[in-house]
């Protein structure tokens, strides 16, 4: 890799830890290919990226982020999961290392907040943007169900009330 290709992946790089909720960083020493475009796929489905990249090349765009607190966990293979949602990088990983014992977790950070791995744990348990934004609208319209049953009931009672009498007057 060239002087300027490692200056663009710099300045890529440090868009990316700017732009980012959540960087989560792990070991994926042993993983096969075919685990790595899994675990790719998955992110991206859930609006996640994975990016492997030079541990020295990552440190130097880490410097002036609020994420700059990974930094000390960049030793060895490793990887670097992001994503806009602040939930998505983690939750993705996480199911993916329960599953492949080859990918370890080391930490991450959520803004300037520094994860441990049982940090990123945590985070991965809570639930997505759009699982939240869909109990916003359960609870929305819930309140709009009762008070159209409430309005129907007396109707439909008073419906069961002649239908009650239609049938005993033709009984006796």
């Amino acid at each position: 890799m060239d002087r300027t290709a490692k200056a663009d992946l710099v300045s890529t790089l440090n868009g990316v830890f700017n732009q980012s909720a959540v960087v989560v960083v792990a070991h994926y020493k042993g993983l096969t290919v075919a685990d790595m475009q899994k675990l790719r796929s998955q992110m991206k489905q859930a609006g996640a990226t994975v990016k492997v990249a030079k541990n020295s090349l990552a440190g130097i765009a880490l410097d002036g982020t609020d994420v700059a607190s990974i930094k000390p966990l960049l030793k060895g293979p490793t990887l670097l999961a992001y994503s806009g949602d602040p939930v998505a990088a983690a939750k993705i990983a996480v199911d993916f290392a329960k599953t492949n014992d080859k990918l370890v977790i080391l930490g991450g950070a959520m803004g300037k907040t520094t994860l441990n791995p049982d940090g990123v744990k945590a985070l991965a348990s809570l639930p997505s943007l759009d699982e939240l934004r869909a109990k916003i609208v359960g609870l929305v319209q819930a309140p709009a169900t009762k008070i159209a049953q409430v309005v129907n009931a007396p109707a439909a009672k008073l419906a069961r009330v002649f239908g009650a009498y239609a049938t005993k007057d033709e009984a006796a």
